[in-house]
Protein backbone atom coordinates (compact mmCIF):
# COMPACT_ATOMS: atom_id res chain seq x y z
CA UNK A 1 0.00 0.00 0.00
CA UNK A 2 1.41 3.22 -1.31
CA UNK A 3 0.35 6.25 0.75
CA UNK A 4 -1.45 9.19 -1.13
CA UNK A 5 1.35 11.36 0.11
CA UNK A 6 4.04 9.98 -1.80
CA UNK A 7 2.18 10.28 -4.98
CA UNK A 8 1.43 13.76 -4.26
CA UNK A 9 5.08 14.51 -3.57
CA UNK A 10 5.19 12.72 -7.23
CA UNK A 11 2.74 14.55 -8.95
CA UNK A 12 4.35 18.32 -7.48
CA UNK A 13 8.02 17.12 -8.64
CA UNK A 14 6.20 16.35 -11.70
CA UNK A 15 4.86 19.95 -12.50
CA UNK A 16 8.26 21.76 -10.89
CA UNK A 17 10.58 19.88 -13.53
CA UNK A 18 8.38 18.68 -16.59
CA UNK A 19 5.59 21.48 -16.54
CA UNK A 20 7.95 24.03 -15.04
CA UNK A 21 5.23 25.75 -13.09
CA UNK A 22 5.40 28.46 -10.82
CA UNK A 23 6.07 28.42 -7.59
CA UNK A 24 2.69 29.89 -6.48
CA UNK A 25 1.18 26.86 -8.44
CA UNK A 26 2.35 24.18 -6.78
CA UNK A 27 1.90 25.97 -3.45
CA UNK A 28 -1.92 26.24 -4.33
CA UNK A 29 -1.74 22.32 -5.77
CA UNK A 30 0.07 21.36 -2.66
CA UNK A 31 -2.36 22.91 -0.14
CA UNK A 32 -5.12 21.34 -2.08
CA UNK A 33 -4.24 17.90 -2.14
CA UNK A 34 -3.14 17.90 1.21
CA UNK A 35 -6.73 19.62 2.01
CA UNK A 36 -8.01 16.09 0.62
CA UNK A 37 -5.90 13.81 2.35
CA UNK A 38 -6.59 15.50 5.59
CA UNK A 39 -10.32 15.23 5.29
CA UNK A 40 -9.86 11.14 4.44
CA UNK A 41 -10.16 9.04 7.11
CA UNK A 42 -7.49 7.01 8.94
CA UNK A 43 -3.67 9.03 9.42
CA UNK A 44 -2.17 7.99 6.14
CA UNK A 45 -4.91 6.99 3.22
CA UNK A 46 -3.76 5.85 0.49
CA UNK A 47 -5.38 5.61 -3.31
CA UNK A 48 -8.03 3.37 -2.36
CA UNK A 49 -9.72 5.27 -0.06
CA UNK A 50 -10.25 8.08 -2.81
CA UNK A 51 -13.39 7.46 -4.99
CA UNK A 52 -16.94 8.95 -6.08
CA UNK A 53 -18.35 8.57 -2.38
CA UNK A 54 -15.75 9.95 -0.49
CA UNK A 55 -15.13 12.83 -2.80
CA UNK A 56 -18.80 14.12 -3.01
CA UNK A 57 -18.25 14.35 0.83
CA UNK A 58 -15.11 15.97 0.86
CA UNK A 59 -17.26 18.88 -1.50
CA UNK A 60 -20.55 18.51 0.66
CA UNK A 61 -17.65 19.12 3.61
CA UNK A 62 -16.58 22.49 1.95
CA UNK A 63 -19.46 23.63 1.41
CA UNK A 64 -21.04 23.47 5.01
CA UNK A 65 -17.03 25.17 5.76
CA UNK A 66 -18.18 28.09 4.07
CA UNK A 67 -15.81 27.84 1.22
CA UNK A 68 -16.82 30.27 -2.31
CA UNK A 69 -17.67 28.41 -5.44
CA UNK A 70 -14.73 29.51 -6.66
CA UNK A 71 -12.33 28.02 -4.52
CA UNK A 72 -14.34 25.15 -4.41
CA UNK A 73 -14.21 25.15 -8.35
CA UNK A 74 -10.05 25.78 -7.72
CA UNK A 75 -9.64 23.20 -5.40
CA UNK A 76 -11.52 20.64 -7.84
CA UNK A 77 -9.38 21.44 -10.59
CA UNK A 78 -6.58 20.29 -8.66
CA UNK A 79 -7.60 17.51 -7.84
CA UNK A 80 -8.77 16.61 -11.61
CA UNK A 81 -5.31 17.48 -12.51
CA UNK A 82 -3.76 15.61 -10.02
CA UNK A 83 -5.75 12.17 -11.42
CA UNK A 84 -5.40 12.81 -14.91
CA UNK A 85 -1.77 12.51 -14.40
CA UNK A 86 -2.55 9.21 -12.04
CA UNK A 87 -4.33 7.91 -14.88
CA UNK A 88 -1.63 8.66 -17.52
CA UNK A 89 1.03 7.30 -15.70
CA UNK A 90 -0.57 3.96 -14.72
CA UNK A 91 -1.12 4.40 -11.72
CA UNK A 92 -4.69 4.29 -11.52
CA UNK A 93 -7.44 2.99 -14.04
CA UNK A 94 -10.29 5.69 -14.10
CA UNK A 95 -10.01 9.31 -12.87
CA UNK A 96 -12.79 9.47 -10.25
CA UNK A 97 -13.52 13.08 -10.65
CA UNK A 98 -14.85 11.92 -14.36
CA UNK A 99 -18.55 12.29 -13.16
CA UNK A 100 -18.26 15.17 -10.32
CA UNK A 101 -19.69 18.19 -11.62
CA UNK A 102 -18.02 21.55 -11.23
CA UNK A 103 -19.98 24.32 -8.99
CA UNK A 104 -21.29 27.00 -11.28
CA UNK A 105 -19.12 29.71 -10.59
CA UNK A 106 -21.35 33.18 -9.78
CA UNK A 107 -19.60 35.44 -13.18
CA UNK A 108 -18.72 38.63 -11.71
CA UNK A 109 -16.97 41.60 -13.45
CA UNK A 110 -13.63 42.57 -12.40
CA UNK A 111 -13.38 45.66 -11.12
CA UNK A 112 -11.17 48.25 -13.22
CA UNK A 113 -10.69 52.30 -12.58
CA UNK A 114 -12.19 54.94 -14.79
CA UNK A 115 -9.49 56.81 -16.50
CA UNK A 116 -9.68 59.86 -14.27
CA UNK A 117 -9.58 57.65 -11.15
CA UNK A 118 -6.38 56.14 -13.00
CA UNK A 119 -4.56 58.99 -13.42
CA UNK A 120 -5.39 60.76 -9.62
CA UNK A 121 -3.84 57.36 -8.70
CA UNK A 122 -0.86 57.32 -10.57
CA UNK A 123 0.13 60.67 -9.70
CA UNK A 124 -0.23 60.35 -5.65
CA UNK A 125 3.47 59.09 -5.42
CA UNK A 126 5.99 62.05 -4.15
CA UNK A 127 9.44 63.00 -5.35
CA UNK A 128 11.50 61.42 -2.62
CA UNK A 129 13.30 57.65 -3.80
CA UNK A 130 10.30 55.72 -2.57
CA UNK A 131 8.02 58.06 -4.45
CA UNK A 132 9.96 57.74 -8.10
CA UNK A 133 9.67 54.01 -7.60
CA UNK A 134 6.46 53.94 -6.39
CA UNK A 135 5.40 56.01 -9.48
CA UNK A 136 7.12 53.28 -11.77
CA UNK A 137 6.10 50.26 -10.76
CA UNK A 138 2.27 51.84 -11.50
CA UNK A 139 2.53 52.91 -14.79
CA UNK A 140 4.43 50.07 -15.46
CA UNK A 141 1.70 48.32 -14.09
CA UNK A 142 -0.84 50.17 -16.13
CA UNK A 143 0.96 50.41 -19.55
CA UNK A 144 1.69 46.51 -19.83
CA UNK A 145 -1.03 44.85 -17.58
CA UNK A 146 1.06 42.29 -16.08
CA UNK A 147 0.67 40.62 -13.05
CA UNK A 148 2.22 41.75 -10.00
CA UNK A 149 4.14 38.36 -9.53
CA UNK A 150 5.52 39.43 -12.88
CA UNK A 151 6.43 42.76 -12.04
CA UNK A 152 8.39 41.82 -8.90
CA UNK A 153 10.15 39.02 -10.92
CA UNK A 154 11.44 41.92 -13.45
CA UNK A 155 15.26 41.86 -13.47
CA UNK A 156 17.03 45.15 -14.72
CA UNK A 157 17.94 43.80 -18.50
CA UNK A 158 14.36 42.68 -19.07
CA UNK A 159 12.92 46.11 -19.55
CA UNK A 160 14.04 47.84 -22.82
CA UNK A 161 13.21 51.49 -22.30
CA UNK A 162 14.55 52.79 -25.37
CA UNK A 163 12.40 50.44 -27.96
CA UNK A 164 9.58 50.16 -25.22
CA UNK A 165 9.22 46.55 -24.47
CA UNK A 166 9.25 44.54 -21.27
CA UNK A 167 10.02 40.62 -21.66
CA UNK A 168 7.88 38.61 -18.78
CA UNK A 169 7.63 35.76 -17.44
CA UNK A 170 4.09 34.39 -16.93
CA UNK A 171 2.22 31.25 -15.41
CA UNK A 172 4.55 28.20 -16.07
CA UNK A 173 7.46 30.29 -16.81
CA UNK A 174 6.24 31.41 -20.41
CA UNK A 175 7.65 34.30 -21.90
CA UNK A 176 6.02 37.09 -23.86
CA UNK A 177 7.27 40.53 -24.98
CA UNK A 178 4.76 43.08 -24.22
CA UNK A 179 5.24 47.03 -25.31
CA UNK A 180 5.53 49.34 -22.59
CA UNK A 181 4.19 53.11 -23.10
CA UNK A 182 6.06 56.03 -23.24
CA UNK A 183 4.24 57.80 -19.67
CA UNK A 184 5.83 54.49 -18.23
CA UNK A 185 9.09 54.32 -19.86
CA UNK A 186 9.60 58.00 -18.53
CA UNK A 187 9.13 57.03 -14.87
CA UNK A 188 10.74 53.93 -15.08
CA UNK A 189 14.21 55.87 -16.21
CA UNK A 190 13.32 58.41 -13.76
CA UNK A 191 13.51 56.15 -10.96
CA UNK A 192 16.72 53.87 -12.61
CA UNK A 193 19.07 57.22 -12.48
CA UNK A 194 17.43 59.30 -9.76
CA UNK A 195 16.44 56.42 -7.01
CA UNK A 196 17.09 52.82 -7.43
CA UNK A 197 21.02 53.79 -6.79
CA UNK A 198 19.66 55.52 -3.54
CA UNK A 199 17.91 52.39 -2.33
CA UNK A 200 21.04 50.50 -3.38
CA UNK A 201 23.26 52.11 -1.17
CA UNK A 202 22.15 49.73 1.52
CA UNK A 203 22.36 46.40 -0.62
CA UNK A 204 24.21 44.39 -2.59
CA UNK A 205 25.87 46.06 -5.92
CA UNK A 206 24.79 43.10 -7.86
CA UNK A 207 21.48 42.42 -7.33
CA UNK A 208 19.59 42.41 -10.80
CA UNK A 209 16.21 43.04 -9.66
CA UNK A 210 14.77 45.99 -11.28
CA UNK A 211 12.61 47.02 -8.41
CA UNK A 212 14.18 46.98 -4.72
CA UNK A 213 13.01 47.98 -1.33
CA UNK A 214 14.83 50.41 1.25
CA UNK A 215 17.59 47.53 1.65
CA UNK A 216 18.12 47.03 -1.95
CA UNK A 217 16.79 43.78 -2.49
CA UNK A 218 14.07 42.86 -4.59
CA UNK A 219 10.56 43.78 -3.88
CA UNK A 220 7.88 41.31 -2.98
CA UNK A 221 4.16 41.19 -4.47
CA UNK A 222 2.76 41.62 -0.52
CA UNK A 223 4.93 44.92 -0.38
CA UNK A 224 3.47 46.26 -3.79
CA UNK A 225 -0.10 45.48 -2.59
CA UNK A 226 1.35 47.40 1.01
CA UNK A 227 2.28 50.09 -1.21
CA UNK A 228 -0.84 50.35 -3.43
CA UNK A 229 -2.90 50.38 -0.62
CA UNK A 230 -1.26 53.47 0.73
CA UNK A 231 -1.62 55.42 -2.20
CA UNK A 232 -5.64 54.27 -2.24
CA UNK A 233 -6.19 55.31 1.20
CA UNK A 234 -4.23 58.70 0.23
CA UNK A 235 -6.29 59.45 -3.03
CA UNK A 236 -9.59 58.43 -1.34
CA UNK A 237 -10.40 56.02 -3.48
CA UNK A 238 -12.61 52.78 -3.06
CA UNK A 239 -10.98 50.46 -0.53
CA UNK A 240 -10.90 46.77 -2.73
CA UNK A 241 -8.40 47.97 -5.40
CA UNK A 242 -5.25 45.87 -5.58
CA UNK A 243 -2.39 45.53 -7.82
CA UNK A 244 -4.50 42.93 -9.86
CA UNK A 245 -7.07 46.18 -10.64
CA UNK A 246 -4.74 47.99 -12.64
CA UNK A 247 -4.67 44.78 -14.76
CA UNK A 248 -8.82 45.11 -15.48
CA UNK A 249 -8.13 48.34 -15.71
CA UNK A 250 -5.42 47.92 -18.87
CA UNK A 251 -7.33 45.65 -20.37
CA UNK A 252 -11.05 47.40 -19.93
CA UNK A 253 -9.36 50.73 -21.19
CA UNK A 254 -7.46 49.00 -24.12
CA UNK A 255 -10.57 47.31 -25.62
CA UNK A 256 -12.61 50.59 -24.88
CA UNK A 257 -10.20 52.60 -27.44
CA UNK A 258 -10.24 50.29 -29.65
CA UNK A 259 -8.05 47.09 -29.57
CA UNK A 260 -9.28 44.02 -30.72
CA UNK A 261 -9.88 40.89 -28.02
CA UNK A 262 -6.94 38.63 -29.25
CA UNK A 263 -4.47 41.68 -29.31
CA UNK A 264 -5.23 42.26 -25.77
CA UNK A 265 -5.38 38.09 -24.72
CA UNK A 266 -1.63 38.01 -25.97
CA UNK A 267 -0.62 40.88 -24.23
CA UNK A 268 -2.00 39.43 -21.07
CA UNK A 269 -0.91 36.36 -21.57
CA UNK A 270 -3.78 34.67 -20.93
CA UNK A 271 -4.09 30.98 -22.71
CA UNK A 272 -7.55 30.96 -23.86
CA UNK A 273 -9.68 33.98 -25.52
CA UNK A 274 -12.31 32.84 -23.30
CA UNK A 275 -10.66 34.66 -20.30
CA UNK A 276 -10.07 37.83 -22.10
CA UNK A 277 -13.58 37.80 -23.12
CA UNK A 278 -14.67 39.03 -19.32
CA UNK A 279 -13.50 42.06 -20.12
CA UNK A 280 -15.77 43.08 -23.27
CA UNK A 281 -18.88 42.14 -20.25
CA UNK A 282 -17.19 45.26 -18.38
CA UNK A 283 -17.51 47.54 -21.48
CA UNK A 284 -21.08 46.66 -22.64
CA UNK A 285 -21.54 47.81 -19.14
CA UNK A 286 -20.36 50.90 -19.60
CA UNK A 287 -21.81 51.21 -22.89
CA UNK A 288 -25.27 50.61 -20.76
CA UNK A 289 -24.68 53.14 -18.21
CA UNK A 290 -23.43 55.82 -20.39
CA UNK A 291 -26.78 54.88 -22.97
CA UNK A 292 -28.94 55.35 -19.74
CA UNK A 293 -27.34 58.48 -18.97
CA UNK A 294 -27.52 59.58 -22.20
CA UNK A 295 -30.53 58.80 -23.82
CA UNK A 296 -33.48 60.98 -23.17
CA UNK A 297 -35.68 57.63 -23.28
CA UNK A 298 -33.84 55.13 -21.72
Amino acid sequence: MVELYNYIDIYLRYQRVEKNASIHTIQNYERDLRQLVGFLPGEQPDLAAVNKASLRRYLAHLQQQGYARSSIARKLSALRSFFRFLVREGIVELNPLDKVDTPRRNRRLPIFLYEDDCTVLLSAPGESALGKRDRAILELLYATGIRVGELVGLDLHDLDYRSGYVRVFGKGAKERIVPVGRKACSAVVDYLEAARPRLMQNGLSGERALFVNRQGTRLTDRSVRRMMDKYVAQVALQQDISPHTLRHTFATHMLDHGADLRSVQELLGHVSVSTTQLYTHVTKEKLKSVYRQAHPRA
